[in-house]
Order: structure tokens, then C-alpha cells, then sequence
């Protein structure tokens, strides 16, 4: 049997936590740009990066979402932030398909 995985939204540090805590096997969250998250508080890319290394430790996967329509004009800028999320070491991009 395929075993399931527990996945819970973080949209914050105290969410984040709360995850570990209670078993989740990853996590998924939103950068600053390119989440379809508007209006709320979303993690700045250090941020992310730090929530990766934290997760990691504790064996719990991180799925960032990059699942805006990104704009020619704004194509470079999403190409660094997700080169860096690689080096970085994330899990999972989720993106929209267009």
C-alpha cells in the first residue's frame, strides 16, 4: 500500500511549526512575489530558505508555490527567485499551468 502524505499550508513561522509538530511530511508555502496568496503575509526568500533548512532537519519536505501568470517583463526576476529556491534545496515548485 502507497502511504500517504501529510501535506499542511504555512503561512506563517507559527504555521510552519505547528506542521512539524503534529506530523505533517511537508509543508507548502508562498514567496513575497509569484503566489497566488494576495493580501496576506508571505515569506521572503531568505525566509524560505531558512523554513528549507529547518525542515530538512526534522525530515519534513517544502513545497513552494510559484502559481501566478508571471509577465515577460517579470520572467528574469521569477528565474532567479526559483534558481534560488533550487540551490537551496526545496523540494517542490508548484506552478500554474497556464
Amino acid at each position: 500500500m502507497k502511504k500517504m502524505e501529510l501535506l499542511a499550508p504555512a503561512g506563517n513561522m507559527e504555521a510552519v511549526f505547528a506542521a512539524i509538530n503534529n506530523g505533517a511530511d511537508a509543508i507548502y508555502l508562498s514567496g513575497e512575489k509569484f503566489g497566488a496568496r494576495a493580501y496576506i503575509e508571505n515569506f521572503k526568500a531568505e525566509e524560505i530558505y531558512e523554513v528549507i533548512r529547518l525542515c530538512h532537519l526534522v525530515g519534513v519536505k517544502v513545497y513552494v508555490t510559484v502559481n501566478t501568470l508571471i509577465k515577460d517583463s517579470e520572467m528574469k526576476e521569477c528565474l532567479n527567485y526559483v534558481h534560488g529556491l533550487y540551490e537551496n534545496n526545496v523540494d517542490a515548485i508548484l506552478i500554474q499551468d497556464i
